[in-house]
């Protein structure tokens, strides 16, 4: 009986793992302590509630589940507290751990109040978030080129910036995180897991979204760079596979080998080899393409 139960209680949790958070979970689940922390310490709730979101994957990243780290903060001079390893810029860096996530809110408050490189930001409005995004950017917060415009992004697309005028007690309403459309992830023909992107969406958002690396992402859609996405575009979460479940495809206008490896889930490199594609060769309108086996040597379209 204890061995069932043992079990019941490891599977529990391997579910209860698997459900990983969303964007809008991270909102509600955190909003209210980024609205306190803005009132003592004059730091725009939209900015703390963006910052998480990105440097915890939205809570599902290792050194947040495991550290209840959600700014990756690292231990630095002077730091007494609990610490632990995690690789990051270097291998096994030194980060802070906390006994629970508002400390870790508590603690970035703190981070960015007592240090004199981040003095400036608080010369700016609190309703000023571009600025406050900028500004940790020019600070050194983080080393990646597009850190503000990330921030941004995801303040204006979850409507951050209303938490920047919520009174400490929570009574000026707020309008709850939108669930949005694009958070449903659809299968493809062939069992591929997807979703549709939105005007505005990048590679680089909806791997912040799903708790994907970017490269993750661009690679299982065959993507070199971030970019953004037309609406209605596929974006897969998984590798795509080697073969279609369909046999041909004829080219239609505006398609390239590309658009067409995404419409039906099957691996570019896979889609080259068996069309005898050379390199840099392109489709051509009407053109018969095989996407379950390799088109034959001497094949012939007539």
């Amino acid at each position: 009986m204890r061995g069932i139960i043992y079990l019941f209680i490891a599977l529990f949790s391997i579910s209860a793992f698997a459900q990983k958070s969303t964007s809008e979970n991270y909102i509600r689940k955190y909003h209210q302590i980024a609205i306190d922390e803005m009132h003592s310490y004059g730091i725009p709730a939209s900015i703390t509630l963006a910052q998480g979101i990105l440097e915890s994957g939205n809570g599902n990243s290792t050194l947040s589940r495991r550290s209840k780290n959600h700014f990756g903060i690292k231990c630095h001079k002077g730091w007494t507290g609990k610490k632990v390893h995690h690789d990051d810029d270097a291998e096994n860096e030194c980060f802070r751990k906390y006994k629970k996530v508002a400390d870790s809110y508590r603690d970035h408050s703190a981070f960015l109040k007592n240090r004199d490189r981040y003095a400036f930001l608080f010369d700016y409005k609190m309703t000023d978030y571009k600025s406050w995004a900028r500004g940790l950017k020019k600070a050194g917060y983080a080393t990646h080129p597009e850190y503000a415009d990330k921030l941004i992004n995801l303040i204006e697309r979850y409507e951050l910036a209303q938490y920047d005028k919520a009174s400490k007690s929570g009574k000026r309403k707020v309008k709850k995180p939108k669930r949005r459309d694009r958070k449903e992830i659809f299968k493809s023909e062939n069992g591929l897991r997807y979703v549709l992107a939105e005007t505005g969406d990048t590679y680089d958002l909806i791997a912040t979204e799903q708790s994907l690396w970017l490269w993750e992402l661009l690679a299982f859609n065959d993507m070199q760079t971030d970019e953004k996405l037309h609406q209605g575009e596929r974006v897969y979460l998984e590798v795509k596979k080697s073969k279609s479940t369909s046999e041909f495809h004829i080219v239609k206008e505006g398609e390239n080998l590309h658009s067409i490896s995404q419409t039906y889930g099957v691996q570019l490199v896979k889609l080259r080899f068996k069309n005898r594609f050379e390199t840099g060769q392109k489709v051509q309108l009407g053109q018969k393409l095989f996407l379950r086996k390799r088109k034959p040597k001497n094949y012939s379209a007539a």
